[in-house]
């Protein structure tokens, strides 16, 4: 009888599991604070509550544990379900999306997640890349199938609804973004995100419809 060279299944434990959602809490506390190229395992272990011997048993080095904090936000943000009923007129749909987009960018700790993947991803460009993959390229995917139900119910012309939809998005970031991300304002209020979109709907709508 040949005995079997293969090694039993190794099933995570539910304590397992506990010990790197804290290692993970730790992390993306000590990341958002420092930034990748400030942190250090050593703080990461400090913020954790745990060893730096038991933080090296579940990440090999920091840049296997700032990826996984990548793919935690990737995965959280990719979540997010806007609504894109293509029964819906573009109007409403368009208003109420930018609405709801901006308060997702902008959320409280948003910013500094965005900065934290835009600093690392000339250095780690396959997190950058999954990063954009998962939240951003989704939501201009969705956007563009929504804009493409409602060509001839709303009386669009888009030649390009990958384009249109990524110009709508970027029109609602519009002074509202980038001094967000980069700490020259705080987080816009509902009412200057209502006067943005507002905007963005109007000029959009004056460009891509014929009526």
């Amino acid at each position: 009888m040949v005995a079997s060279s293969s090694k039993p299944l190794h099933l995570v434990t539910d304590e397992e599991s506990a010990k790197r959602r804290q290692i993970l809490d730790g992390a993306h506390r000590v990341f958002m604070d420092l930034g990748f190229d400030g942190a250090s395992m050593g703080e990461i272990a400090r913020a954790s509550g745990v060893s730096k011997g038991t933080l090296y048993v579940y990440f090999a080095d920091k840049n296997r544990l700032f990826e996984a904090i990548v793919e935690e936000e990737s995965l959280e943000q990719g979540k997010v379900a806007f609504s894109f009923d293509p029964t819906r007129d573009v109007e409403t749909t368009l208003r109420e999306f930018g609405r709801d987009y901006l308060k997702v960018l902008c959320r409280p700790g948003g910013g500094s997640a965005i900065r934290t993947v835009m600093a690392i991803a000339e250095r780690m460009p396959d997190v950058g890349r999954r990063f954009y993959e998962k939240v951003l390229e989704k939501n201009i995917s969705q956007l563009a199938l929504y804009l493409a139900a409602r060509i001839e119910p709303d009386g669009l012309v888009i030649d390009d609804t990958a384009l249109a939809a990524s110009q709508f998005m970027n029109m609602c970031q519009a002074t509202l973004f980038l001094p967000f991300v980069f700490q020259a304002a705080p987080a816009p209020s509902p009412e200057r995100i209502d006067a943005v979109v507002e905007s963005a709907t109007r000029m959009f709508l004056a460009h891509y419809r014929t009526t």
